[in-house]
This record gives C-alpha cells, structure tokens and sequence, in this order.
C-alpha cells in the first residue's frame, strides 16, 4: 500500500492530536489533496487541508475541547480553520454540489468519501491519507500522478462548466505536475468552453496565470494555451507575438541563478509597449507595484551590446534601472538561445552580460545640487532654477558623474553679480 508515513509533516504533534479527536466515536478524518499529492511527488508542502465526516459545529466542539483554537472562515460551506500548536489546518465537512454557480456552488454535507472525491478537479488532487500515512485512492489519482497525467475527474466539459476557471487550473497544474502531452480530451474541453473564461474575475485570471508562470519551466504549457486558443483569451496582448522566449528565458535563469519572477516571464511574451502593457495591467488589476515593474520595462531602452561602460551608466541613470535590466535579461536569454549558430549572436550575449553584471552592481548616485544652493546663490525662485539644475545635471552626468557640488557650483551661467 502507497503511505506518505515518513513525511514530517504528518508527524507534527498537532496534526496528529486533531485528527483523533476528529475521528473519536466513528467519525472519520484524512488529509485530503495538495498535501498528499506533493509529498508522492517530493515536492514542498505548505498548506494541509482535512476532510472529516464530522460537521461545522461538531468539528469545531472538538477541536475546542482538543485544546486548540478555531475560526469560522468558511462555515456555510463546512470549513473550519483549526489553529493547533502553531500550525494552521482547513477543516471541511465531506460535501457532494447540489447546484453549481461558477465558483460557488450549492452543496450538502455527508459521509459519502467517493462522491466528496469525485467533486473535486483532477484526480491527483482527489488523493487521501490516513493519521497513520496510509493513501487513499479513489478515482485513479495515484496511476496518474505516477505517469504525471492531468486528468478531470469524469467529463471535462461538465467539470470545467461548474467552474471555468477550471481551464486555468488545467494548465497551471500541467505545467507544475504534468509531462509528455496534456490529457487529449481535457485539452479538447479546454478549447472548446474558452469563451466561458470571460466570465471569471480578473483577479482570479492574473492569480492563476502568476503560479503559471512560477513554474519551473511552462514554456510546454503555453505552448499548449497557445494552440488551444486560451492564451489568447486570458492575453490578447499577446497575440502574434512569439512565446519561444520563455524557454530561453527559463534556461538563462538556471544557468546563471536568476531568482523566477512570474512578471518578467509575462514580459518575455509581450511587446514591449507601453501603452499596450498598461492597459493590460489595467485590465488584470495588477497590483501597482506590479504596474510599475512592467511599464518600466516597457519603457526602458535596450542599450547596444558594444556599449562601453561610461556612456552605459549615462543611459542608465536616465533610466529607471530595474527596467533595463529586465531588457538586459532578456535580450541575454534571446543571445544565448541564437549563439549555437550565430558567432554574431554569441558576441552579442557576451556583451549583454556584461552591462547586465554592470546594472546589478550599480548604485545610482545622487545628483549634489538642489534647488536652495541657486537661491543662496542669487538666484529667485522659479522656472528659471529648473532650467538650470537640468543644465548642471547634464554636465555633472557627462563628467562621469565626477563633478562635485563646489565644482558645479563655481561655474554657474548667469550667476548674479555680488552688489559693489
């Protein structure tokens, strides 16, 4: 028998005190989904969901008299948040969908294992695990996650109309968990009930497609989206614009130790205009730090790969520097992937890292004239100061930056006369 017996997890104090409080007198209680699937997989856990016969009030009773501390967060549809020993746990009641509206549903509590399983999305997310590590496999879940097939449980069509953020999800787990092609008929669902996309919440969208993108590699997976007709109904900004750059992009970040940041993995798919990326991040509702990041780079410039350092640092002052070294990140990812055939392309990534390792090292210096020494100087408050910080600006950056505030100052066109 499958067991996740080992898992360290499992073994908490805690965990182990709630589930047999939640199984005392015939009741039953196992951890259901995300947990178990990525503990088969070797994969991290963070959040440990549980499924019990008991109901909200009876669950709630018990975790009380367990000694532990309980909220309410999802009650009308039988989920209780358990604070044990530190450690934060979902309790659900087993459910069966009596009706389904989108994302909500209208449901009713049971004992009914199979139908709470078959209620779920995918079967390697319908997977359970005894107090004791024992897996429980209802729906195939386990062959599956051995062969890293995503799979709906039963039609995909009535799955996906339940939910259509489903399609997302359908994607976003295959690129985390799946291998070789998409399951066929669930990608035949997917593009044939994409329309149904329209109705999701932004945020819901731009959620999805963010652990999407933080995948290891979901070049394959876009790809797929691509084809299926769902990349562009979630990113019609993206629409005849190459997505070959992921993969480079994906390569140059284990290469070189890039962290993976889902947002510049969006800009490796996107032109980079401005106005056509605010209106995305509009359209999605990023957040604006998010917003920010993205019209930066969108905006920034992507310096020639000969440049030499002085005139580089010039351009990058004038810049916002985290946008261009997005562009220097990418344009490195795009060189590598053509240096295999291209000496001229091989010279180009050489010259890219080199103003990329430049950028990161760099600390934008800060510019030692303001606006009060003019006045102490003579001169009266107005357009006229702005005109001529701007003029000493320019000649503080072409000195390299070298120029101090006394040398600045020194040679001040248009300095008022000292009265005799």
């Amino acid at each position: 028998m499958t067991s996740i017996a080992d898992a360290a997890w499992l073994k908490h104090r805690g965990l182990q005190v709630l589930l047999a409080a939640l199984t005392e007198g015939g009741e039953q209680a196992r951890i259901a989904g995300g947990a178990v699937r990525n503990t088969l997989l070797g994969e991290p856990v963070t959040d440990i969901d549980i499924a019990t016969t008991t109901l909200p009030d009876d669950t709630m009773r018990r975790a009380e008299d367990a000694g532990f501390k309980v909220v309410p967060t999802g009650y009308e549809h039988g989920t209780i948040t358990v604070i044990a020993m530190g450690r934060a746990y979902e309790v659900t009641t087993l459910r069966a969908d009596v009706e389904t509206f989108g994302r909500h549903a209208r449901v009713v509590f049971g004992r009914d294992w199979k139908a709470d399983a078959e209620r779920r999305d995918f079967t390697i997310n319908a997977l359970y695990a005894e107090a004791d590590g024992s897996v429980v496999d209802l729906v195939g879940g386990l062959a599956d996650l051995r062969a890293r097939t995503l799979r709906f449980i039963g039609d995909p069509e009535t799955r996906i109309r339940e939910d259509y953020l489903r399609i997302l999800r359908f994607f976003r787990f295959f690129a985390w968990y799946g291998s070789g092609r998409p399951d066929a008929e669930g990608l035949k669902a997917c593009a044939r009930l994409k329309e149904g996309l329209a109705h999701l919440s932004v945020e819901r969208v731009w959620m999805e497609l963010k652990k999407l993108l933080g995948a290891p590699d979901p070049a394959r997976t876009l790809l797929w989206m691509r084809q299926t007709g769902v990349l562009t109904a979630v990113l019609p900004e993206s629409e005849k614009w190459g997505i070959d750059a992921i993969h480079a992009l994906v390569e140059a970040e284990r290469v070189f130790g890039w962290p993976v940041e889902p947002l510049l993995r969006l800009a490796a798919i996107l032109p980079p205009d401005p106005a056509r990326v605010s209106g995305l991040a509009e359209r999605l509702r990023f957040s604006k730090a998010e917003t920010a990041m993205l019209v930066a780079w969108a905006e920034a410039p992507l310096p020639d790969a000969s440049l030499k350092e002085a005139d580089f640092l010039k351009s990058l002052y004038r810049a916002e520097q985290k946008g261009i070294e997005w562009r220097l990140r990418l344009a490195l990812a795009a060189a590598r992937a053509r240096a295999p055939d291209s000496d001229k392309a091989l010279i180009e990534a050489a010259g890219f890292r080199r103003l990329l390792d430049i950028a990161l090292r760099w600390k934008k210096p800060a510019f030692p004239v303001r606006g009060k020494d003019l006045v102490e100087l003579g001169f009266a408050p107005g357009e006229e100061i702005g005109r001529m910080l701007g003029q000493l600006e320019d000649r503080w950056i072409a000195s390299g930056f070298t120029l101090s505030r006394e040398q600045l100052l020194r040679n001040v066109e248009g300095r008022p006369q000292a009265p005799s």
